[in-house]
């Protein structure tokens, strides 16, 4: 695409947003949950949610390709796609549904950054997870369109880790999405620097219990709290540390038990139940160490791979950053050197397709035999598992465009 079009559909995204402010009072509520030292975003695209919950004390809002595909699916931009497309017109027509799918992330990104004042995460398409140049140049054009407020959510990836190294080079603000453990930061705090990265910590006990390996109790919490101490030692002399989200909170009780955490995203449901049910006497939580309930059985399949680092694996993720690939193929190629090659283990197009239809739980029976033996891990099937899920949604959202633009 050239740049003339570019700057066309830049300014036509930032043309005409003007949203009525929502100015937060203070609340006495999160203002204690804060005194811990975490910072509150909300977990929603839906503005008239988030106004109800919206404070003082809040700093961000985060969207997603589920959560922009909710406000999307609802029609209120479906007058707006339709605009779109006369920009657009003259590309293929996937790159129409692409780019279209861009503008809507990106404008209704910026009214909620207009609206709320805070920052907003804004998330890529899902067909540039594997695309070095498109997450590059993707995450500039965010960046261009609103450089104070705007941070650019990049998957889990192998070349997601290499793109968004190259972004925090350019000055583009990351926030480091889709991981599940402790070691999976570990690659990325040292490989890319991020802004923020994420455990996504309600998936993590519901893969347990799901599997029968135990009730799921204590999992998320305790790999939340190893990846905060390791994040915060690994990044703590950057320039810019790395902080550490809780990832889109399942319950009011995680509000007390993560305190400290750097950052929650919580959905507003939790949101409004933590202050229904809860007092706000919040202390830091950060020298728990939680108990996981498991089953003996448990053990084979190395469910401490979510909290724990090995050497090997820390060693992995400082050599990457001091001779960083040039390919996604190559990092993964260097962590199978490495012995750690089940945290980018070699899958065929059915594996994928299995992944992909086992939903954001992958089905504990069908990959066992392959987590015993050490190909596969918990956190690598739920990050694969995660963007599959993504992918649907995004293909949701495209499935409108292509509809509206085609006049059907």
């Amino acid at each position: 695409m050239n740049e003339s079009l570019k700057e066309k559909i830049r300014n036509f995204v930032l043309d005409g947003v003007n949203e009525e402010k929502v100015v937060g009072t203070t609340d006495p509520f999160w203002q204690g949950l804060k005194n811990t030292g975490t910072e509150l975003w909300l977990d929603t695209g839906d503005m008239e949610e988030a106004e109800k919950n919206w404070s003082a004390e809040m700093t961000a809002l985060t969207t997603n390709n589920t959560l922009v595909n909710n406000e999307i699916q609802k029609g209120i931009y479906d007058s707006f796609i339709a605009e779109t497309r006369e920009i657009v017109k003259e590309l293929p027509l996937q790159e129409q549904i692409v780019e279209i799918a861009f503008i809507l992330n990106a404008r209704h990104g910026l009214r909620l950054a207009h609206k709320f004042g805070g920052f907003v995460s804004v998330e890529l398409h899902t067909n540039t997870a594997h695309n070095f140049e498109a997450i590059v140049d993707y995450g500039l054009r965010y960046f261009e369109i609103c450089p104070d407020q705007f941070i650019v959510k990049v998957p889990y990836t192998a070349v997601g880790l290499l793109g968004a190294r190259k972004l925090r080079e350019l000055g583009v603000k990351i926030n480091f999405t889709l991981e599940f453990s402790a070691r999976q930061n570990v690659m990325v705090a040292a490989i890319t620097k991020p802004n923020y990265c994420n455990v996504f910590l309600g998936r993590i006990g519901g893969y347990i219990s799901a599997s029968g390996l135990g009730n799921g109790s204590g999992a998320g919490e305790r790999t939340v709290i190893a990846t905060q101490k390791i994040v915060t030692d690994l990044t703590k002399n950057n320039e810019v540390p790395t902080k550490l989200i809780a990832a889109s909170l399942r319950n009011y009780p995680q509000l007390d038990a993560l305190a400290g955490t750097d950052v929650y995203t919580m959905p507003t449901k939790v949101a409004a139940d933590g202050k229904e049910n809860m007092d706000g006497s919040f202390k830091s939580k950060l020298d728990v160490i939680y108990p996981v309930d498991l089953i003996e059985d448990a053990a084979k399949y190395f469910p401490e791979k979510l909290w724990d680092v090995t050497e090997k694996e820390l060693a992995l993720a400082k050599s990457l950053d001091e001779n960083c690939p040039k390919n996604g193929s190559e990092l993964i190629h260097l962590a199978h050197e490495a012995g750690c090659g089940d945290l980018f283990p070699y899958l065929s197009e059915k594996d994928l397709q299995f992944i992909a239809s086992d939903g954001k739980i992958p089905k504990h029976e069908r990959w066992a035999n392959r987590i015993e033996s050490g190909e596969l891990a918990i956190d690598t099937l739920l990050n694969l598992a995660g963007l599959a899920s993504f992918t649907a949604d995004q293909a949701e959202l495209d499935a409108r465009i292509k509809r509206i633009i085609m006049g059907e």
